[in-house]
């Protein structure tokens, strides 16, 4: 994020400088800024739900969640309608449910205890990189940009399992011996993000803009770790970070499109 707050005081510094400039002398777009965008994901949770169903949670909603972030961009100048910048974005969801837990006395012929637990799974998503955009050149009211997003990327999904409140000495007595009524791991997959891109930028001023936009998030070179940086091997395939999105946003800069 100390990056990205780098590239929105640069463009906003440019945007400054050049703001005695009239649109009227340039026959490209020209400027830059960068803001707030918030979106809407849609990950693809049917495998993590797969594995959910036997954790005692609902599963997590297809229908994605929201996400908030921060993006800028200034044009090159060099080469016409090309505009360059940067993105992040984060956001989760979660599901939770109850279910009981076998404990058995410590002894073979013991009886066993039936236990009522809570269960919580909370899946979250972040990522951000390079963006890279054409406006293109037929459109003057307003800038209608192709593009594609470059960076890195990650969800998590934190499995959670207690009894709700507890005594000091039950607690401890609970983290010491096996097995242990209380639970909490985290899953975690990184990958490497393309997302092709699509945007729509409307200034209202010539110093804001309002964005609306849609992607897709292409991920490959995944690896899968859990807890303290441990590696999971031999991951489904089908569980991954590939999701729709769509964005909407609002610019502070100088844009003239």
């Amino acid at each position: 994020m100390k990056l990205l707050n780098r590239i929105l005081f640069l463009l906003i510094f440019i945007s400054t400088a050049v703001f005695a400039q009239e649109s009227s002398f340039y026959d490209a777009p020209f400027g830059g800024g960068g803001g707030y965008v918030g979106g809407w994901i849609i990950p693809n949770v049917k495998g993590i739900n797969t594995e959910l169903k036997n954790f005692g949670v609902p599963n997590l909603p297809s229908s994605g969640f929201y996400t908030s972030g921060g993006a800028g961009f200034i044009y090159l100048g060099i080469i016409k309608n090309l505009r360059i910048g940067g993105m992040g974005f984060g956001g989760s969801f979660s599901t939770s449910g109850s279910s009981t837990v076998l404990i058995p006395s410590g002894s073979p012929s013991g009886p066993v205890k039936i236990v009522p637990v809570n269960n919580e799974a909370i899946y979250s998503l972040n990522g951000g990189g390079l963006t890279v955009e054409y406006t293109l050149p037929f459109v003057k009211e307003f800038g209608i940009s192709l593009g594609a997003i470059i960076g890195r990327g990650s969800f998590n999904i934190e499995l959670d399992r207690n009894v709700g409140g507890m005594n000091w000495q039950d607690y401890w007595s609970a983290a010491n011996n096996y097995p242990t009524l209380n639970f909490s791991s985290s899953l975690k997959n990184s990958y490497w993000i393309f997302s092709p891109t699509l945007n729509v930028d409307i200034p209202a001023y010539r110093l804001l803009a309002f964005r609306v936009g849609m992607g897709y998030q292409v991920t490959f070179g995944s690896h899968w770790s859990y807890d303290n940086n441990k590696d999971i091997y031999n991951a489904p395939s089908n569980i991954n970070g590939n999701s729709f999105f769509i964005q909407a946003g609002i610019f502070v800069g100088l844009f003239s499109f």
